[in-house]
């Protein structure tokens, strides 16, 4: 019980330290922008779920929700940096209810039911916070500009690591219901779950020690 609450303590100063990042970060891109005489209002690279609703063509674009100009862009940059806070805040919030979520699994593959209920009502928990921190990350108003760095980085892996969370969360839950009186389908749930908590935890550590 030490260990974890040492881990919880480590995992809220860090993200009170990566925070304050991506505040200067953001803080970098609004100072361009104004200082730019004639400012480029997209990044040339964006992932898909950005281009389709903030791209130039985008949904938000199309339906003047949010039309491309310079004003915009400055309060598109200010929602972004409060959707990547969230998205971090969520996130920890997430690890630890994984971390408990492994700890009543644990006890019930040993045979103790009595954890069954809250190991359910915490998974739909975990669930709900995990792919909403995830839609905060994919569908943020893009950066100013793209910071794409040459070679492994901790944002590239960032992202290769988040390519094997995602698709074990949606597995981990798809069996979820479905092993009960099924050994199969108990050891694919199982094997999920782990796979999903160890690339979400190895996820979270290359934001906060940059490389």
């Amino acid at each position: 019980m030490h260990k974890i609450k040492d881990n919880i303590l480590l995992s809220i100063f860090a993200l009170i330290m990566s925070i304050n990042c991506f505040a200067q970060d953001f803080t970098e891109e609004f100072e361009n922008l104004i200082n730019t005489e004639k400012p480029s209002l997209l990044p040339e690279k964006m992932l898909i779920t950005q281009r389709i609703l903030w791209g130039d063509g985008g949904l938000f674009r199309k339906t003047g929700i949010a039309k491309l100009s310079i004003e915009n862009r400055e309060k598109e940059l200010i929602v972004r940096e409060k959707m990547l806070k969230a998205h971090q805040i969520i996130g920890y919030i997430t690890f630890a209810g994984m971390i408990y979520q492994g700890i009543l699994g644990g006890k019930l593959y040993k045979g103790d039911y009595s954890v069954y209920n809250t190991h359910k009502t915490l998974g739909k928990i975990v669930s709900f916070s995990y792919f909403t921190g995830a839609g905060l990350s994919l569908f943020t108003p893009p950066p100013l500009v793209s910071r794409e760095r040459e070679g492994l980085n901790n944002i590239k892996l960032h992202k290769i690591l988040a390519n094997v969370h995602v698709p074990a969360m949606i597995v981990t839950n798809i069996y979820a219901d479905k092993q009960h009186g099924n050994r199969s389908h108990k050891e694919i749930h199982k094997a999920s779950a782990y796979t999903a908590v160890a690339s979400y935890t190895l996820a979270m550590f290359t934001i906060i020690f940059d490389f």
